[in-house]
Order: structure tokens, then sequence, then C-alpha cells
């Protein structure tokens, strides 16, 4: 099933060429990344609301999946209406829709169903793919179209987002597609609109659903707004931030009526171990400074441990190093010593360099004591991470790994790695992991 343009021509220019060179407009490579829950944008045409949503997607590290929600224009279809499958076409390509998650969305939440007869005459999901064709040709999606509701499905709604995500053990960014007050003079549609951002950035959905009724602010952002702030809390957002806010009569010189586009970013949570390897990374790619542990030591870093300190780039491995048993005498040092390591002397890529910094993901994995196993019976690759050793060559291979689903696998690539030929006879050991991002 391939959904056609609708807001092509209309919302942003039809042609490939035209509309890549608005886009690049509005966007700046070089802005800082955050590692974001999820985002509101803005969805009016690209002369009125472009900017604010360059701003704002340039601000964002990406994931592989975009969940977008937008509000119902067209009252087509069903209330919560999920695309499950399909792709959607734009100037710039095609978009992949992720079917997995959005069927894992559809089973977690008590409102959402698979429906694409609310999509066909929508703008709301459309108007932010070229933006994020233009960072990342290759993403996938997951659309949601929400109809008028009472705030407390729109919350059930979000919540079910981040229960599938935790249940499939997925990441991606969740993009709120909503415009902020309609059609009021620019001194009135501000302050209404400051009034909800306040609420946003507090990442109070009861607040900004209080202040959205009791100021009778038009702002067609609410429920997806309300939705992405229920998603986010139990993802463990830590807080948001306003990226811009602007309103039309900004292009049209027309203030007596205008329309409100704020872009906001919610931002994830990163643990004290994750954040420990990416400051010793920027120090060291930087400044060839090799920190010192932090003064005061979570109590997860006072341990002695073997660690993994793995680095990705856009949602791909750009590094991975670490040790079997510790080396060091606590956690902290162990993961200054193998996040440098990790970002350059992993010999399957080049040294990570400054510009790519602001591009890169953390995750820490502390492992248990390694314990001998008989044979493969007892290994569980969603569960243990596996070592194959014949005497002095070891090959190790973390848990829960795309693409590896069985004992058989593990030990195979752990030979590969190890240089343990297929008929070597082995010993065989399984560790569990604390993952930490």
């Amino acid at each position: 099933m391939i959904r056609n343009p609708y807001a092509a021509g209309r919302y942003y220019p039809g042609s490939a060429l035209e509309l890549r060179e608005m886009v690049e407009m509005f966007v700046d490579k070089q802005a800082p990344k955050e590692d974001a829950v999820g985002a509101l944008v803005p969805h009016a045409g690209y002369p009125y609301s472009g900017a604010v949503a360059g701003a704002v997607i340039s601000r964002i590290k990406f994931k592989e999946t975009f969940i977008i929600m937008g509000p119902s224009h067209s009252g087509l279809g069903k209330p919560f209406s999920v695309m499950a499958e399909g792709m959607w076409r734009t100037p710039l390509g095609d978009v992949k829709t992720d079917t997995e998650l959005a069927r894992q969305i559809i089973a977690a939440s008590e409102y959402a169903e698979a429906d694409e007869a609310a999509h066909r005459q929508e703008h709301a999901v459309e108007v932010q793919l070229p933006f994020l064709q233009y960072f990342q040709p290759d993403i996938k999606i997951v659309p949601i179209i929400l109809a008028h509701a009472p705030a407390s499905a729109y919350q059930e709604v979000g919540r079910g987002i981040a229960r599938a995500l935790q249940e499939l053990k997925r990441e991606a960014v969740i993009i709120a597609s909503g415009d902020m007050t309609h059609y009021e003079p620019q001194a009135v549609a501000e302050k209404k609109d400051r009034a909800a951002i306040e609420a946003m950035l507090a990442l109070d959905a009861d607040e900004l659903t209080r202040r959205y009724e009791a100021l009778n602010i038009s702002m067609c952002a609410h429920g997806p707004v309300v939705a992405l702030i229920a998603a986010a809390r139990e993802l463990g957002a830590t807080g948001a931030e306003l990226v811009k806010y602007q309103t039309s009569g900004d292009t049209t010189g027309d203030y007596e009526a205008v329309v409100g586009y704020a872009g906001v970013i919610f931002k994830a949570a990163r643990h004290p171990l994750a954040e420990l390897a990416r400051e010793t990374v920027e120090s060291y790619i930087r400044d060839g400074r090799t920190p010192p542990p932090p003064p005061s030591l979570t109590p997860e870093m006072q341990a002695q441990a073997g660690v993994f300190v793995s680095i990705h780039k856009l949602g791909e491995l750009r590094g991975c190093i670490g040790t079997f048993e510790p080396q060091q005498p606590n956690v902290a040092a162990e993961i200054i010593t193998n996040a440098i390591s990790s970002a350059t002397r992993d010999p399957r890529f080049n040294a990570i360099t400054p510009d790519e910094l602001p591009d890169l993901d953390y995750s820490v994995d502390v492992l248990t004591t390694p314990e001998p196993v008989a044979d493969e019976s007892t290994l569980d690759p969603r569960k243990y991470g596996v070592i194959v050793a014949s005497g002095w060559q070891r090959g190790l291979l973390l848990p829960d790994l795309e693409g590896v689903d069985t004992a058989a696998q593990q030990i195979d690539i752990c030979r590969q790695k190890g240089g343990i030929g297929p008929d070597e006879p082995v010993e065989l050991y399984r560790f569990e992991v604390k993952r930490y991002k």
C-alpha cells in the first residue's frame, strides 16, 4: 500500500528540487543535537511554520523510527487511527511504516486502532516527512491521527505508546504535529500560547488541559501534545525546552489574525553511567584530555565489574570496546577507559572526529561475573551474553542483539570473534548485563 502525497503543492513544493531547497533554508546542520523522547513540531505551510519546524528538527538526535501524531482535520476514519503498514510517498522518496511498532502500539493502547482512511486527506503527518527525509532518508514512521476526545483518552494513547516501546525494547522519537492559537491578534495569541508552553515545559499534561480549556486556546496541538507528555513521563523524560516560537504574522506582516507555531523538545533522561561515557569521549576527542572520575560516585559506579561502552551514530554502531572482567578499581574508571577505547581504538572503525560528537549516542553494559555452563541448552540469547574460550583465545557477545536469535548463533559469532575454529573444543560461560543509556 502506497499513501500518495496529499499536501505536496499545497503546504510544501511539489517538486523534489524546490522542496529540498526550501527545507535547506530552514534547517541548521550545525545545531547541537538533543537526545529527545519527542518534540512538538508545527504543521502549517512551510512559508509560515517551516522556520520553527526546521529549527526543532535540526536539534533532534535521530532514531530509526519516528512516531508522528497529528490532529484530525478531515474527520475521516476512526478516532484514534494508526496506519500500520505501507509506504508514505513524498517528492523526496518513500518512507516505510514501522509495522512491528505500529501493531504493538495498537495492542498496548485501549483506543488505538488500525485504520488508513483517516490519513488519506490529512496533512499533519505528511508535512513532517520531508524534514525528516532531508536528514535521514531511510527513516521509518508510525503515523497516528487523533480525533477530538477527552484528555484522558489522549493520555492513555501516550501511555500505550510508551508501553509498546518498552515491551519491544525499542527507541523512537515521538512527534506531536500541531499548531498553537488560530486567528487571533498577535498579542492575544502570544499570551495564550505562552501559558500553554509553560505547562508543556513543566511536563504537566493536566495543567496544559486546564489552561487550554480556561483560556479557550484554539490550538490543534492539544491532543498530540497531551499524548506526547504522557508518553514522555512514562519514558523518563527529564524536561523540555522551547526551541523557537513565532506566528504567521512574522511571515505575512499581518498581526491582526495570526496562527502561532511552537517548537518544543522533550528531553530524554540520560543515566549517569551513560553521561560519564559521553563526557569522557567529548573531553578526549575535543581536548585530548582523559577526565578524572566524578568526585561523587553513584552506587553503580562504586562496584567492580566488566564494562562495555557502545557508541552509535544515527542508529548505526560506531564503536564498542569493553572488558570481560574488571581491570580498574571501580565501574567509573572502567567506563572512562573503555569509552576512550571505543571512540578511538575499535579496529572496525576510524577514530571518532569532533564534528561527529553531536550525532552520537552512548550505552554502558555492566557485566555480572561470568559463570561456566555445560552446554548451550542453558543459554538464552535474550537474557545471557556468552563467552567462548579455547586456551588463551576468547570471544564475547553481549545479549539481546538484533538478528541473534539462538544460542548456536551466539556461539558461532563468538568463535569467529575469538579466532576459534568451528571444530575446536571450547568452554562456555554465560553472564547477564545491566544496560544504561
